[in-house]
């Protein structure tokens, strides 16, 4: 898949199944914007453009405090809700959100050394915090301020923290919209 098929399975989550037209193009929001140019770098191999696509993004990083590191691996359908302090060092699955003020990255010791692992459909709510080398598996909603250093079984609801697990059948309906 190239980052072209990927970047419209990602807009597709944000505007109605028409199409892109060109007003929506002009006016693409920053989250848009930023989120174009990490999927044209995670699939440039020149290095003259890898450099161009970096500095656009910084650029945008500089103004928003959105931060996704170039190792982060994330599936088609990504949405987020809003920019600001955004942090990202993951891998992510399909038809994921993320809220501003978010954390998802790496711890540097202990037993949880790494970076976590989220599944697909996994919704995580402002403020929120998930470190470590953790799993977090399909149909997981992540509750505002929470804080998720250990593993959660796919169907649940992370809330809290420490966090606590409420397992329940398709957590996330209602919070993830226009699937891909």
């Amino acid at each position: 898949m190239t980052a072209k098929e990927i970047f419209k399975k990602d807009l597709h989550r944000w505007y109605e199944d028409r199409g892109e037209t060109l007003w929506q193009r002009i006016n693409r929001p920053v989250e848009i914007k930023y989120l174009y140019w990490i999927r044209k770098d995670s699939f440039a191999t020149n290095k003259l453009a890898k450099l161009y696509y970096r500095f656009r993004i910084k650029c945008i990083a500089n103004k928003t405090q959105m931060l996704i590191h170039p190792a982060s691996k994330i599936g088609e359908g990504f949405y987020i809700g809003h920019p600001g302090d955004i942090h990202i060092r993951a891998t992510i699955g399909k038809n994921c959100n993320v809220s501003a003020g978010c954390t998802i990255g790496p711890t540097a010791r202990g037993k949880k050394k790494g970076s976590p692992t989220l599944g697909d459909c996994v919704w995580v709510g402002l403020n929120a915090i998930v470190v470590g080398k953790i799993n977090i598996g399909d149909d997981v909603m992540i509750g505002p301020n929470s804080f998720v250093n250990f593993d959660v079984p796919p169907h649940s609801i992370v809330i809290g923290n420490p966090g606590k697990i409420i397992p329940r059948e398709n957590a996330t309906d209602g919070y993830i919209n226009k699937k891909v």
